[in-house]
């Protein structure tokens, strides 16, 4: 299904990102690669960016092909250097990259984006959620997580939470629908990645560990990268707005423990 495809695949250099990427290639498809660092393998088509700007957000826009398939987005941080440069990274410069590159992408292709089990809460931080989607471009920041008093240990849950939220509202967004492009999430739990140490300095060790434990094991990056890259498919035509669980039941879990079923 995704054989003549080409599709252009954020955070390429490591992790679930490198894995989505060889995985895509081994199944027929063109892979652009886009990272601030380097890819370990080589890589046909490759552009160092670091998408926390605009004026990089518009480097790649002109630097990527006029016409591709689907949109990847995995790139992303932490949190361990703060919340607002997560936010810039994870949600905001994502945000600003799907935007931009939706006219490119063909009638009928893909974004998805890799969220996290930890955007869980967005639900009940909904009010919060929605102030900072609402916020248009590349807010300031700093001022939203001052008026909402979000310390920086929170920065990464929070930028989950809205882009969960935010899938949902693009799915229904002229600017994808209208050319019937499909927005659609997957959410791993704990992946057995270079950052997953960071997360531990985040959400500390008995917070990891018990997430790992609930499921009987942590995920690998080769668990993710088949249904990310199923919605890029055409196989996921009729799946728009949706957020994928791939965490080994570890939401079906916290389901279970936060409504009492």
């Amino acid at each position: 299904m995704l054989l003549g495809k080409t599709i252009v695949v954020t955070g390429i250099s490591s992790g679930i990102g490198a894995r989505i990427g060889a995985l895509a290639v081994a199944l027929g498809a063109e892979v652009i690669g886009v990272d601030v660092n380097p890819p370990a393998a080589p890589l046909g088509h490759f552009v160092k960016a670091d998408i926390a700007s605009p004026q990089a957000i518009a480097e790649v826009a002109d630097t990527l092909p006029s016409r591709f398939d689907a949109l990847c987005n995995v790139a992303g941080v932490s949190g361990v250097s703060g919340a607002a440069k997560t936010l810039a990274i994870n949600f905001y410069g994502l945000r600003a990259l799907s935007e931009a590159l939706a006219p490119k992408i063909r009638e009928g292709g893909a974004v998805v984006n890799v969220a996290s089990i930890a955007g869980y809460g967005w639900r009940a931080n909904l009010e919060r959620a929605k102030a900072f989607v609402d916020a248009p471009g590349f807010p300031d920041i700093p001022a939203l997580l001052k008026r909402f008093a979000v310390p920086d240990g929170e920065g990464y849950p929070l930028s989950k939470e809205l882009l969960l939220l935010w899938t949902m509202r693009a799915a229904r967004q002229p600017l994808f629908r209208n050319r019937g492009l499909r927005v659609n999430a997957v959410s791993p739990g704990p992946v057995t990645t270079p950052i997953l140490k960071e997360f531990r300095q985040v959400f500390g060790d008995p917070r990891v560990d018990d997430d790992i434990a609930q499921v009987g094991r942590a995920g690998g990056p080769g668990d993710i990268a088949p249904p990310a890259l199923f919605l890029c498919s055409d196989g996921a035509r009729w799946i728009n707005g949706a957020n994928l669980p791939v965490d080994g039941g570890l939401e079906a879990a916290v389901n279970a423990n936060v409504l009492g079923f």
